[in-house]
């Protein structure tokens, strides 16, 4: 009995991730989203909020953003790929 979260590709599931956690923090969820662009041997995943939201997601002198990215890098230890995650106002 195979989940289908094994099947599908770690760039998807940390994609996901990461934009789950974003709509979560923010008062707009449905505008929140993720890129992800492919830098040398890493995956960089571009969390975009609203410009409202930006502050909330990047916390208190940067402890969310922080905590995200050791989300991130604790979600990902087992796929043997690196991520790196950029957090960006809509827009910018």
């Amino acid at each position: 009995m195979e989940s289908a979260a094994i099947e599908d590709d770690p760039i998807d599931q940390m994609s996901d991730l990461m934009e789950d956690i974003g709509r979560l923090l923010s008062d707009k969820p449905d505008d929140v989203f993720v890129e992800s662009e492919d830098v040398d041997d890493e995956t960089v995943l571009h969390l975009v909020v609203p410009p409202d939201d930006i502050g909330r997601v990047l916390g208190r002198q940067g402890r969310t953003a922080r905590s995200l990215r050791t989300i991130l890098a604790a979600a990902s230890a087992k796929t043997d790929h690196r991520f790196k995650l950029d957090i960006e106002e809509d827009g910018a």
